[in-house]
C-alpha cells in the first residue's frame, strides 16, 4: 500500500509542469505606423523556445520592422518571414542590428 502512495506522489509530480522559461529583459525593434511615423516596440520577457510574430501598426499589411536590439540574457534569432520562416540573423544578448536588418518574427534560446 504504501508503495503504490510513493508511485502515485512520483507520477503526480512527473505529470505536473514546471514553470515556462523566459528570457530576462527586453527584445525591441522599430517600426512604421500608419501614419508613417517610426516607433519603436517591444517584448518583456519574452517566451524561450517558442516563435513570436511582431506585431505593430505598419504602413503596409505585413510590412517588416527593422533594427532589433537584444536587451535579454538569451540569443535571439530574428527572421525575415512571419511564423520564424526564411533568413535569419542571430544576436547575442546586449547586441543590436542596423537600420538594415528586417524582421517579422523571433525565437530566443
Amino acid at each position: 500500500m504504501a508503495a503504490g502512495a510513493v508511485c502515485s506522489a512520483v507520477a503526480l509530480l512527473v505529470a505536473v509542469p514546471g514553470p515556462a522559461s523566459a528570457a530576462a529583459g527586453q527584445f525591441r525593434y522599430t517600426y512604421t505606423t500608419t501614419e508613417g511615423y517610426d516607433a519603436v516596440g517591444f517584448l518583456n520577457n519574452p517566451p524561450s523556445g517558442e516563435c513570436v510574430n511582431l506585431q505593430g501598426p505598419a504602413a503596409e499589411p505585413g510590412s517588416p520592422s527593422r533594427a532589433p536590439s537584444n536587451q535579454t540574457d538569451a540569443t535571439a534569432t530574428v527572421f525575415l518571414d512571419s511564423d520564424c520562416q526564411g533568413a535569419t540573423y542571430t544576436l547575442r544578448p546586449g547586441a543590436r542590428a542596423s537600420e538594415r536588418l528586417l524582421l517579422r518574427s523571433v525565437r530566443f534560446s
